[in-house]
């Protein structure tokens, strides 16, 4: 039996954002998050050593870019992906992940800002998260030192970035040596409208709304993103489509119970375990999607987030 929600987490969600879509504009969308964010300006942020603001390529054009930095040292490198459905979300939003990312792995972390949709629908946000990675990759010594210790990272539209980036990765030659998938979107086709396509994954139903992300939102999420509902079948779009998923880097797979996404990221981690990729995979019972930015309330979501990074932190030193 699941464990039952956590009851902190269950005070937190009503006043969560992004749970009506029928009146979500992007623009909405994106301050809600960063208002979320902003709410918790007098709690003081997880203390690293070193913030820079920097540029790293993108598909077309320079992205902002944040590094993060514990001590002085050679360092693994991650270069992490926000979520927020591809639409919202940002560098502010997320600093709090990518500050946690830093101190539990003692890794160099570069949070990256890509193009968001719709102004810039797929494939560009896949582009410039690829275009990035290429580039931390090329400048290795400037920000961890060693190339042989890469990895990727992202939460929800994020952890689809990190997926689908290190699939690009093994198709380019670049060795990743790890990626952090945090209740990723894997499969995407079928807009999470189509009954048929939902069928696989039990939890869209079950966890169809009353935790935060609902099924309703993400059908908002995937309309911005793609122009044409065809695009969903791409593996870019849907990593659990790809041909193969042999030779990618070893991963930590995180899902939560309470989350219309936990399915497709399950599928995800026993997809790469059959292709022969080393996978380790946290449930999150007792959590909903979004719990790693809750790890200041909730005991339940902090204890969860810190196995998963220390899982991420073994596989980076482990290297390629």
């Amino acid at each position: 039996m699941a464990a039952p929600l956590d009851p902190v987490i269950a005070q937190i969600i009503p006043m969560l954002p992004l749970r009506d879509p029928t009146v979500m504009t992007p623009e909405s969308a994106r301050d809600s998050l960063r208002a979320l964010a902003a709410a918790r300006a007098a709690v003081p942020p997880p203390p690293v050593d070193a913030v820079e603001n920097i540029k790293v390529k993108g598909g077309s054009a320079p992205l902002d870019a944040r590094v993060y930095r514990i001590g002085t040292g050679p360092a693994p490198t991650v270069v992490f992906f926000h979520g927020g459905g591809w639409v919202a979300g940002d560098l502010e939003t997320h600093d709090r992940q990518a500050r946690w990312l830093a101190i539990e792995t003692g890794a160099v972390v570069v949070s990256v800002d890509y193009r968001r949709p719709p102004e810039t629908r797929f494939p560009g946000p896949f582009e410039d998260a690829f275009a990035a990675v290429r580039d931390v990759f090329n400048r290795a010594a400037e920000f961890g030192g060693d190339a042989k210790r890469l990895g990727v990272a992202g939460d929800s539209a994020g952890g689809n970035l990190a997926a689908t980036t290190a699939i690009a990765c093994r198709d380019a030659g670049i060795k990743l040596a790890a990626q952090l998938l945090v209740y990723p979107v894997t499969d995407v086709v079928g807009g999470y409208a189509d009954a048929r396509e939902n069928a696989p994954f039990p939890s869209r139903t079950e966890n169809a709304e009353g935790y935060f992300l609902s099924r309703a939102v993400m059908e908002w999420f995937c309309g911005h993103y793609l122009a044409d509902p065809g695009h969903a079948a791409d593996w870019r779009v849907s990593p659990l489509r790809a041909a193969s998923l042999a030779g990618v880097a070893p991963a930590i797979v995180t899902t939560a119970w309470f989350d219309p996404l936990r399915d497709e990221g399950a599928a995800y981690a026993r997809a790469l375990e059959a292709a022969g990729v080393r996978v380790k995979h946290h449930e999150g019972a007792g959590l909903i999607h979004g719990y790693f930015g809750l790890v200041d309330a909730s005991d339940v979501a902090r204890a969860e987030a810190q196995r998963a990074r220390a899982d991420f932190k073994a596989l980076l030193a482990r290297g390629v």
